[in-house]
C-alpha cells in the first residue's frame, strides 16, 4: 500500500498514513483516462446551437419564375439554400452531446487518475481543516500556510459548511464530497487535498 505523510495546518508531519492500494496504487490507463474526461467535457456542453433550415425561414413557397424561356436559372422556391436569405443546409440543431461510460471503466479511469496525481506527490492528506469562522481569508491563509499556491481540489465531507461556505469565492479552489470525485477536476488542479476523516470514505466508494 502506498504510504503518505499526515501533515498539520502548518504542514508539519503528524504521522503517515496507508492509502488504500487499489484506489491510489494503481497503473496509469491513459486512453480510459482520455474517454473518461471526453465524455465529462461532452455532458457539460449544452448543445443549444440553433439554425433555420429552408422550411424555418420566412419566404413564399410560390415559384418565383416559370421554369422555362426566361433565360435564367431554374428556381423553385425563394428559401433555397442557394439563396440569400435561404435556409442552412445540415446546420445545427438544439441536441445534446451526452454518452455514458459503464460505472466499472469510469471508476478505473478515475483510479488511475488519482494513482497518477500521487505519484507525481500532489496529493496531500491533512490530520484536520478546521476554521474559526467560516470565512474566505481564513481558508486562504490555511492552504497558503500549506504551501499550495496554484489551483486546489479539496475534499470536504458531511458537515462541513464552515469548509464549503468559505471555499465558495475562491476562483482557484474546487470543493467537492468524497462521492463527487471526478477524472476531470482530479486532472485538472495542481494539488489534491484530502483531509484524514475523509480517507475512509474515499476508500469505501471507490475501491
Amino acid at each position: 500500500m502506498p504510504k503518505v505523510d499526515v501533515v498539520d495546518a502548518k504542514k508539519n508531519k503528524v504521522g503517515t498514513i496507508e492509502l488504500p492500494n487499489e484506489v491510489f496504487g494503481c497503473e496509469s490507463r491513459v486512453a480510459l483516462v482520455h474517454e473518461a474526461v471526453v465524455m465529462q467535457r461532452a455532458c457539460g456542453r449544452q448543445g443549444t446551437a440553433s439554425t433555420l433550415r429552408r422550411g424555418e425561414v420566412s419566404g413564399s413557397g410560390k415559384k418565383p419564375w416559370k421554369q422555362k424561356h426566361t433565360g435564367r436559372a431554374r428556381a423553385g422556391s425563394l428559401r433555397s439554400p442557394v439563396w440569400r436569405h435561404g435556409g442552412t443546409v445540415f446546420g445545427p440543431k438544439p441536441r445534446s452531446y451526452a454518452f455514458v461510460m459503464p460505472r466499472k471503466k469510469y471508476r478505473a479511469a478515475l483510479q488511475s487518475a488519482l494513482s497518477v496525481k500521487l505519484a507525481e506527490g500532489n496529493v496531500i492528506v491533512v490530520s484536520d481543516l478546521t476554521l474559526a469562522q467560516p470565512k474566505t481569508k481564513l481558508l486562504s491563509q490555511a492552504l497558503a500556510q500549506l504551501g499550495l499556491a496554484g489551483s486546489v481540489l479539496l475534499v470536504v465531507g458531511e458537515g462541513r459548511m464552515d469548509v464549503v461556505q468559505a471555499g465558495k469565492n475562491l476562483s482557484k479552489v474546487t470543493l467537492v464530497r468524497p462521492e463527487e470525485l471526478n477524472v476531470y477536476d482530479v486532472l485538472r488542479c495542481d494539488s489534491l487535498v484530502i483531509p484524514q476523516r475523509e480517507m475512509d470514505r474515499v476508500r469505501e466508494v471507490w475501491s
